[in-house]
């Protein structure tokens, strides 16, 4: 056995028990997983209550079409009610809406960790000119109004073109900015490290030092960064949901649901409970198990390494 793999070992053990102790990670990753495995069962969970996303009850209406009965028409038939309107079923809805929701976020994350992470550590190691246009490059985007172009862009794309790759594709892509300044700056300290200045001595070409020498060190920054970016970008597609350019109906997501409760509040507030308390379930799971995560990692902490 090398004595790479022995100190990969060695190292895993602490690693793993200090992870395990984080009150942060445990919790935050226990809800993640609950919610991971949520939405890849959702049609089991579905199946298993006797319901779907997309069949109307409109028999749990009253006159007005709002749910009748107690907590907007919860039962042993609806755990979590009925939809107003169409009577759809709200634990139906919140479990696909998962899936929405968590591809959207962490494949937008996907996006912008691979451009942040590229455009970062080629300004931060090759400097000079190089440095100057890409950062320069990300000030503009940076203040670019992304918003108001996500919600430009859904709403002029044909309907032909699958909304949650279009979410995916104009989210990561305005998500970049933010991990190219740290990464940026990671590699500015560390191309200056014995390691790199020796590699490149030795004849080392510039794709080998930059793949080989500084992206493993950069691997923990990427991953906590990362984590902590998923919920921003569930965020914003239930932001875009909300303003009715997202994935469009009868697909759930909890930002449409969120949006059309609006107009229920007075008269049906589990409507509003019920997609929102999701997520921000998720939101806060992942964040405590970013910020957990970054203390576990980061060399300045107790019993980290440098």
């Amino acid at each position: 056995m090398t004595t790479a793999a022995v100190e990969a070992r060695v190292g895993q053990g602490p690693l793993l028990r200090r992870l395990m102790r984080d009150s942060s990670v445990t919790v935050g990753g226990a809800v993640i997983l609950l919610f991971v495995l949520a939405a890849i069962f959702a049609p089991a969970l579905a199946a298993l209550e006797g319901q779907d996303p997309y069949t109307y009850h409109l028999d749990t209406l009253g006159p007005d079409t709002a749910p009748t009965g107690f907590g907007g028409g919860i039962s042993s038939d609806h755990w979590f009610g009925v939809e107003p309107l169409t009577g759809r079923d709200m634990f139906a809805i919140v479990v696909y809406g998962a899936r929405t929701s968590l591809l959207v976020g962490v494949a937008a994350t996907v996006v912008s960790v691979l451009l942040g992470v590229l455009i970062g550590i080629v300004a931060g190691y090759f400097g000079g000119w190089t440095d100057r246009i890409i950062s320069r490059v990300t000030d503009v985007v940076f203040g670019f109004p992304g918003l108001i172009f996500m919600i430009t862009l859904g709403a002029v794309v044909p309907d032909t073109f699958p909304k949650p790759i279009l979410l995916i594709i104009v989210i990561g892509f305005f998500g970049w900015p933010s991990i190219a300044r740290v990464i940026r700056g990671q590699t500015l300290t560390l191309r200056e490290r014995n390691y790199v200045v020796a590699a490149r001595a030795s004849g080392a070409g510039s794709g080998h030092i930059l793949f080989s020498q500084l992206l493993p060190n950069l691997v923990a920054t990427i991953i906590v960064f990362a984590t902590i970016s998923i919920p921003g970008k569930i965020g914003a597609e239930a932001a875009l949901s909300f303003l009715g350019v997202g994935v469009p109906p009868p697909t759930p997501a909890w930002g449409r649901s969120i949006g059309e409760a609006i107009n229920w509040i007075s008269v049906d507030p589990m409507f509003l409970v019920v997609p929102g308390g999701a997520l921000f379930l998720i939101t806060l799971a992942f964040n405590l198990f970013g910020d957990g995560l970054r203390d576990v990692l980061d060399p300045r902490t107790v019993g980290g390494r440098a």
